[in-house]
C-alpha cells in the first residue's frame, strides 16, 4: 500500500472524481468542495489517498480546516484492505504531523479511522451520528400562515446567530467563525436564490442550498429558532427548497439529519426524504 499527499488540487480532483461520483449522493460533501474549489483556496488542505497493492485507491481523503477530515472509500474495497487502508493513513498523519480535528465519514469508516489515529483513547471523542437522506419526487407538505422568500440584506443581522446557533447545536466547527466573518459568508448567497427565509410576520425559520454536485443539490443550515418551532415552518422552507432545486433540473436533494434528532427526521420523512446510509461527526476535541 501506498499514501499520497496532494500538492495540486487539479491532481487530487484528476484522480479522486471518478470514484466520488460513483456514489454521488454519499460523497456530495467532498464532491462539491472539489468542484467549487480553486488552486488558490486549498493552502493548508489536506488531499490524500491510499492505494492497494494494485494501484487502485482503496481510500481518500480530505481535510479543509477548521472543519472535520472527510474519508471515503470505492464500495469495492474490501474490509481487510480497508482496514490496512485506514492504518496505514492514521500512521502517516502522525508521521507528517497534520492533527485533524475530527473525522466525517460512513459509520463504519469513521470509527475505524478514530480508533487507529487515537491508538485507544478513542472513547473520549465527541460522536454525533447521522442519516443521510435523499429526496426524488416533489415534497408535498401543508402550508403554514406566512410566505417563502429569499435571503435579504436585512437579514444579516441575524442569520448569523442562527447559524452560529446551529453549529452550535450539531457540534460542528462552523460556530468558532466570529459574527463579522459569518455575516460575510452569507453575504454571498444574496441574489443566487440558495438561501430561503419562511416568514410569519417576522422571520422564523430557513434553509439554504448549501451544496452541489453533477446531479444533485444539498440542504445546509436548516435553523429555526426554538420560540417559532412547531409551526411548520421548517416543513415549509425546506419542502419549498427541495422543489425549487428539483425544479432546476437536478434528480435529486439530500441532506444530513442527527440521527438521535427525532423531530427533524420525521420532518424530512413526510416530505419525502428517505434514508440512503449512517454517517459518524467524531471530533476528537
Amino acid at each position: 500500500m501506498k499514501f499520497r499527499r496532494y500538492d495540486s488540487l487539479e491532481e487530487f480532483r484528476a484522480d479522486v472524481f471518478d470514484i466520488l461520483i460513483s456514489d454521488e449522493v454519499c460523497n456530495n460533501l467532498p464532491i462539491s468542495i472539489i468542484s467549487e474549489a480553486n488552486a488558490k483556496s486549498n493552502d493548508g488542505w489536506l488531499m490524500a489517498t491510499v492505494t492497494d497493492a494494485q494501484g487502485g485507491i482503496s481510500l481518500v481523503a480530505l481535510c479543509t480546516k477548521p472543519f472535520n477530515m472527510l474519508l471515503c472509500a470505492p464500495r469495492r474495497a474490501a474490509s481487510s484492505c480497508l482496514r490496512d487502508s485506514v492504518g496505514l493513513l492514521s500512521d502517516m498523519l502522525h508521521n507528517i504531523g497534520f492533527d485533524p480535528s475530527g473525522v466525517f465519514a460512513k459509520t463504519e469508516l469513521a470509527n475505524s479511522f478514530a480508533n487507529a489515529f487515537a491508538k485507544g483513547g478513542a472513547d473520549t471523542f465527541v460522536r454525533v451520528p447521522m442519516h443521510l437522506m435523499k429526496l426524488t419526487k416533489p415534497a408535498q407538505y401543508d402550508k403554514p400562515s406566512g410566505i417563502c422568500r429569499e435571503l435579504a440584506e436585512d437579514d444579516l443581522s441575524f442569520v448569523p446567530f442562527w447559524e452560529q446557533a446551529f453549529s452550535a447545536d450539531c457540534r460542528v466547527p462552523a460556530h468558532q467563525f466570529s459574527f463579522a466573518e459569518n455575516k460575510e459568508r452569507i453575504r454571498t448567497r444574496l441574489g443566487l436564490d440558495i438561501h430561503y427565509i419562511w416568514e410569519d410576520g417576522v422571520p422564523v425559520s430557513q434553509a439554504v442550498y448549501g451544496r452541489k454536485t453533477p446531479n444533485g443539490g444539498v440542504i445546509t443550515w436548516v435553523y429555526t429558532p426554538p420560540l417559532y418551532r412547531g409551526h411548520g415552518y421548517a416543513t415549509a422552507v425546506v419542502g419549498e427548497l427541495s422543489n425549487s432545486i428539483l425544479a432546476r433540473k437536478k434528480t435529486f436533494c439530500c441532506l444530513f439529519a442527527e440521527s438521535a434528532n427525532k423531530t427533524s427526521r420525521g420532518i424530512y420523512s413526510r416530505l419525502g426524504y428517505y434514508d440512503i446510509c449512517e454517517f459518524e461527526q467524531i471530533n476528537f476535541s
